[in-house]
């Protein structure tokens, strides 16, 4: 919503003879005296517009009307500042799957139908976000004009789905197909001026200019020819040759078995893109039957276990001066997200070329993340290299990012605990030591907790949320807030060794080194973690968190454990010894020097030699820590361990989590599973007692 203020200013939308009609459902709707008809859309009690099937069935009632007394135009808008409409209603296709979804499916398209059948002009004005079932709303529309910060796109890909309500034909059918399929099989969107380049929008405008827009796009009529690039493609040779190209694409960076919404909608488009009605159909058909696919169940899951992690954030942190201790890889990174993100930052650190690092990392993160130069400048504005520690006194929030070293860090508080000013919360990054144990000697232990970003943390959504015995509920309230207004997901859990990420993700990266040692080539390793759905296989992984930062986390985890840990490879020992930490010093267990390692290939005949239980012995011991952590309430909940796994390390979204696998492939098969690994391994693949209550 801020990006599209920032473009609003405080200009009110252009209604026109909506503004003062009575909303009636989901939509105002009033005429002006030139006969143009203005219906916006304003869903109720809610900032954020979405294409409902309620309305879509109040939308049919409106034409009905517009049919009997034709207007001289309608303009379709959105009446919320915060953009056009997100598109449909997760939850509604939540509950269609396994009903008929077709029937629902087809009610929807011939509502847009009879909007795009409309015999008169019809005009979408787009500010904000057009998305999924909000894009397709606009492309039934003869024109659209996108206010300035305007974006389009069709995200569906990332829920199992494509296009349902005729995207997939009106796309491709108003520019070039080729550019159209690229936005539906990646789901990114397109802004303002690529929107305008491509020919989704007519015409680029201000808010301010928006009625003239509409007059001018009312009086054009000459229709929108189809360009020779979208009748090249009618031709079924061509399209053939395009699909296979954008296959060959898709898979380099899924599998069919895992995501098979991009391959659809390849197979639609190059079996129908010549007969919009033949597509029409298909589209229809396709999206009901991916719909009821295991991939879209768990990735809707996933959608809303999301919205679970937001809803833990409520209310505000009142943090805007943020102060972090130590610039090295972790600190540095903290400090830079909390001043891209809009927070006042300090960083303090001995070394005053590590604070030079850091806000140059700082830099690199804003041009990454496409700031421009006015967002950089007054993100790095925000951000203040601190040697001397000035801004402790005046920070609500104070980050330790020091060394995983409990004396260290202790002797560091009881530096901050004179100098805090009151009621400031005290949060250690610490990603393995207790709690309880740092806070002996804290100034204010009510307001000392845990705040355990992931590297990389510019992209790392997660943030775990850590409560130590003394710490009061209002300092995790605030900074469950905190993470929040950082674009960040809080998981609240308890003050246990690892606390819940790294306890289940620890294991799998040490047994990849177990495996190491036993003569399983690293690169094979990764490939069958790749296979399962991993994004990334766990020697890689290591890498990339670094090897040091595994070994502190291993160590830290092999004396508290209730079960055998593996032993701690000499391999990960030596690498760190000789500085060869991952992938920051360019080598760990892979060379990153030339970029990053490939694993074997899929095919790679040589993968029959590999050990039968290899997989399994990756990904069991992650669901076998996560019941442990699920039984000592490091988490409350299921639910809540999936989104933490999913969003902090990835775990296989289509698969829902390692909890919703488990139930999937049977809670008592990967048990005796587990047991069986035991007996062939060692105990500690012994399965936890808490199987017995996952039923």
């Amino acid at each position: 919503m801020g990006v599209v203020l920032d473009h609003l200013g405080e200009t009110r939308l252009e209604l026109g003879a909506a503004r003062n009609a009575e909303r009636k459902g989901n939509w105002r709707m009033g005429r002006d005296g030139d006969g143009i008809a203005w219906l916006a859309l304003d869903k109720p009690d809610t900032g954020t517009n979405t294409v409902s099937v309620g309305a879509l069935r109040e939308l049919d009632g409106v034409l009905g009307a517009l049919e009997a007394d034709l207007p001289a135009a309608l303009v379709i808008r959105s009446a919320k500042t915060g953009g056009f409409a997100a598109g449909a209603e997760i939850g509604e296709l939540a509950d269609l799957a396994g009903q008929d979804a077709g029937a629902l499916l087809r009610e929807g398209h011939r509502v847009l139908d009879r909007l795009e059948a409309l015999e008169c002009p019809t005009v979408a004005v787009v500010h904000g976000a057009a998305l999924g079932a909000g894009f397709e709303l606009a492309l039934a529309c003869d024109r659209r004009i996108a206010v300035e910060g305007a974006s389009f796109g069709f995200p569906e890909v990332h829920l199992g789905l494509h296009p349902g309500l005729g995207g997939t034909f009106r796309l491709t059918g108003l520019i070039a197909p080729d550019a159209a399929m690229t936005l539906m099989l990646t789901g990114k969107t397109a802004h303002t001026a690529k929107a305008l380049s491509l020919g989704i929008a007519d015409e680029v405008t201000e808010e301010r200019h928006v009625a003239a827009a509409v007059r001018a796009a009312v009086t054009d009529a000459d229709a929108r020819g189809h360009r020779l690039k979208a009748m090249a493609f009618g031709m079924a040779p061509a399209r053939s040759l395009a699909a296979r190209q954008m296959r060959a694409g898709t898979a380099e960076k899924v599998r069919e078995d895992h995501y098979p919404a991009p391959y659809r909608l390849i197979d639609l488009w190059e079996e129908h893109g010549g007969d919009r009605e033949a597509m029409q159909a298909a589209e229809i058909a396709s999206f009901a039957a991916l719909l009821d696919s295991a991939t879209s169940r768990n990735l809707i899951r996933a959608f809303f276990l999301r919205q679970g992690l937001k809803s833990a954030g409520p209310g505000d942190s009142d943090i805007a001066w943020v102060h972090v201790v130590g610039a090295g890889e972790m600190g540095a990174g903290i400090a830079a997200w909390a001043a891209i993100r809009g927070c006042r930052v300090t960083l303090s650190d001995p070394d005053t070329a590590a604070l030079g690092h850091a806000v140059r990392r700082a830099g690199r993160i804003c041009k990454d993340r496409h700031l421009g130069t006015a967002g950089t400048r007054d993100a790095l504005d925000r951000l203040m290299p601190d040697p001397n520690g000035y801004g402790i006194a005046q920070a609500d929030l104070v980050i330790e990012a020091g060394p995983e070293d409990a004396g260290i860090k202790r002797g560091i508080y009881d530096m901050l605990g004179k100098r805090m000013k009151p009621g400031a919360i005290l949060a250690s990054n610490t990603s393995s030591l207790r709690l309880a144990d740092l806070a002996q000697g804290v100034i204010g232990p009510e307001r000392f907790a845990g705040l355990h970003f992931f590297n990389p943390v510019e992209k790392m959504e997660l943030i775990e949320v850590i409560r130590q015995d003394r710490t009061g509920d209002q300092t995790i309230d605030r900074l469950a807030a905190f993470c929040r207004e950082i674009g960040r997901l809080p998981a609240r859990v308890a003050d246990t060794p690892g606390f819940l990420v790294n306890r289940a993700l620890i294991p799998y990266l040490m047994e990849a080194l177990v495996l190491m040692e036993e003569g399983v080539p690293k690169d094979r390793i990764d490939r069958a973690a790749l296979d399962f759905g991993m994004p990334a296989g766990p020697v890689t992984l290591a890498d990339q968190v670094g090897l040091d930062i595994c070994l502190d986390v291993a160590e830290s985890l092999s004396g508290q454990l209730e079960k055998p840990f593996p032993d701690i490879p000499r391999a990960l020992r030596d690498r760190v010894a000789a500085g060869e930490t991952g992938k920051k010093a360019g080598k760990g267990f892979y060379d990153w020097s030339d970029g990053p390692p490939e694993p074997a290939p899929a095919e790679d005949d040589g993968s029959s030699d590999m050990p039968d239980d290899l997989t399994d012995r990756l990904i069991l011991p992650i669901c076998d820590a996560c019941v442990t952590c699920l039984r000592q309430q490091v988490a409350r909940s299921e639910d809540e361990i999936d989104a933490a796994m999913i969003f902090a390390t990835g775990f296989a979204p289509f698969r829902g989590g390692p909890m919703r696998y488990a139930r999937d492939r049977g809670p008592e098969e990967v048990r005796a599973r587990l047991a069986a690994l035991a007996d062939a391994h060692g105990p500690r693949f012994a399965p936890d007692e808490g199987w017995a209550q996952i039923g």
